[in-house]
């Protein structure tokens, strides 16, 4: 399966070096309007071909899938020019700058018989499939609670926030939720299920910046779990790396609880027991414990195996609602209701 991918920004590298790994996949060339960024990546992995524009990048021969690594507003005239070229997509997010351009592009995959699958990896980092196991198998319950997840990443404080890894950060008018709340929203519905309404207090923590950067939202599921997300990049957390789980969460049921730790432990608590860790894989590799390799290795399943993504780009859309309902929640101060398939028809 021959890939390439566009864009050679911060992120990218993650991208490419997993594509290397992933078997019977040919990472053919890397594009960027920059040539001295795709260099860098090519020169580093072997990659054997260095292009600055679409337009050459889909000439190349027998080119089956592309990466699109690039910022949101370039992603529609991209996926036209690679819809009409019949390739499949991959994506990052987020997908596009708002919900109604984002649905035009789930509508131009679909019209064009082309694959398309959003590049949304935290639902790939291995504690929150472990966490699907174990909530799949009942250890805490048939009745989930609630779940709660709390961020602190720290990297947002200070005149230079955001500047030594993605410095378009401070002057975007929606950063937390836009860009990080996004993958929560994601991983509260692979875990609980569809979002029937969220009440949202967000506020910007940080002078220099232009959106938000600090979260409070409370969310309720239509299988009756309550949810909280709390986060913000502003403060630190007493752990020195962060941006490994990204995050604590917390999952109560009838039976007891599972905790998720910034270190990637995860525990179980049965009511009246001891907590005990629950062993599982995990490690420092690549990006969040090599999320971005089990992302893609997720895509090239689905295209040689013809099954649908678990983040297809249509389904991806109800995402997108939720996020649309936070900020009108945190805009209005108040509860926002979700109807199941609303606004997510392509069109």
């Amino acid at each position: 399966m021959k890939i390439a991918c566009i864009g050679a920004g911060y992120f990218a590298r993650f991208h490419v070096e997993a594509w290397t790994r992933i078997p019977d996949v040919e990472l053919v060339a890397i594009c960027d309007q920059d040539p001295m960024k795709a260099i860098v990546l090519a020169e580093e992995f072997g990659v054997g071909k260095i292009v600055d524009n679409i337009t050459s990048l889909l000439e190349i021969s027998d080119l089956d899938a592309v990466d699109i690594i690039t910022p949101p507003a370039t992603h529609l005239e991209l996926c036209k020019k690679i819809v009409a070229s019949g390739k499949d997509i991959i994506c990052q997010k987020p997908l596009a700058p708002s919900l109604e351009e984002a649905q035009e592009i789930a509508a131009l995959a679909q019209a064009g018989g082309v694959r398309l699958m959003v590049h949304e990896n935290f639902r790939f980092q291995p504690w929150y499939r472990k966490i699907k196991e174990i909530l799949e198998a009942g250890t805490i319950g048939e009745t989930i609670h609630t779940i709660r997840l709390q961020m602190r990443t720290g990297d947002g404080w200070g005149d230079d926030a955001y500047l030594d890894r993605q410095p378009y950060f401070q002057k975007m008018p929606r950063l937390f939720i836009y860009e990080t709340g996004i993958h929560y929203i994601d991983v509260f519905r692979f875990l609980m299920g569809e979002i029937s309404s969220v009440y949202a207090r967000l506020r910007k923590l940080n002078s220099v910046i232009a959106g938000e950067d600090c979260a409070l939202v409370l969310f309720d599921f239509e299988n009756g779990t309550q949810g909280i997300l709390d986060g913000n990049r502003y403060n630190e957390p007493n752990y020195p790396d962060p941006r490994y789980t990204f995050g604590r969460t917390l999952v109560e049921g009838t039976k007891g609880s599972v905790r998720l730790y910034y270190d990637g432990k995860l525990t179980v608590q049965l009511l009246g027991e001891e907590e005990k860790e629950i062993k599982y894989d995990h490690a420092r590799k690549n990006f969040a414990s090599d999320c971005v390799y089990e992302t893609q290795k997720h895509f090239v399943y689905g295209i040689k195996n013809n099954v649908p993504f678990e983040t297809d780009a249509t389904e991806y859309l109800k995402n997108l609602v939720v996020q649309d309902a936070i900020y009108e929640s945190s805009t209005q101060r108040k509860e926002v209701k979700i109807l199941s398939n609303k606004n997510t028809d392509v069109h």
